[in-house]
C-alpha cells in the first residue's frame, strides 16, 4: 500500500490503515519524542496522544505544505515540548530518585542509535557545523528557538534565518539521495 492510499484510507477513518500507519511510524516518532522527553512512561504517553491528535486532526493535513512524515513529526515535537513545559512533567522532576538517571542515561543512547537507525544523523551530519548544532537544540533537544537563541547566544532572528536556510539545506541533501 503506497501512503497516498495510506492516507486515503485514514481519511474515511479506516482501523486497519490506522493500524498500518501506527506500525509504519510509531518508533521514530517515540525516538523524537524520547529524546525531548528523557522519561520512557512519558514518552508512550505523548506517543499515545500524537496518535489519537493524527487521527482526530488528519483532515488538516495539507498536501501542498508538505510531507506526511513532516506534519506527524512535528505533532510528535510539539505534543513533547507541551508535555515537558507543563506542570505536571516539572512537578516529576523534582521526585526523580538517582536510579531514574542512571537508567535516562542509559536508554538515551538506544534513542540515539533508533535516530541513527531511521538515518536521520547520517544527513544531518552532512550540514555546516552551525547547523548540526542549531537542529540538535531545536529539534532533537526540544528547544524553542529563543531557548536556542539564549544558548548559542545569538540574536532570535538569526535563529530563524539559520533555520530555515539550514533546513533548506538539508532538503537539498535528501533530495539528492
Amino acid at each position: 500500500m503506497t501512503q497516498e492510499e495510506l492516507l486515503e484510507q485514514i481519511y474515511k477513518k479506516d482501523g486497519r490503515a490506522f493500524t498500518l500507519l501506527y506500525d509504519m511510524y510509531s518508533k521514530s516518532l517515540y525516538g523524537i519524542i524520547f529524546n525531548i522527553l528523557k522519561d520512557k512512561e512519558e514518552s508512550e504517553d505523548v506517543l499515545q496522544e500524537v496518535f489519537v491528535k493524527i487521527w482526530k486532526n488528519i483532515d488538516s493535513y495539507n498536501t501542498t505544505k508538505g510531507r506526511f512524515f513532516t506534519w506527524i513529526l512535528n505533532i510528535a515535537r510539539n505534543s513533547s515540548i507541551d508535555k515537558l513545559r507543563s506542570k505536571s512533567h516539572n512537578n516529576s522532576l523534582k521526585n526523580l530518585s538517582a536510579d531514574n538517571f542512571v537508567h535516562i542515561l542509559d536508554h538515551n543512547s538506544s534513542v540515539i542509535n533508533k535516530i541513527d537507525a531511521i538515518g536521520i544523523r547520517e544527513f544531518i551530519q552532512k550540514l555546516k557545523p552551525k547547523c548540526i548544532r542549531l537542529i540538535d537544540l531545536l529539534f532533537f533537544k526540544g528547544y524553542t528557538q529563543q531557548e536556542a537563541s539564549e544558548e548559542l547566544e545569538i540574536p532570535i532572528g538569526t535563529v530563524k534565518t539559520q533555520n530555515r536556510s539550514c533546513i533548506k539545506e538539508l532538503r537539498t541533501i535528501l533530495q539528492v539521495q
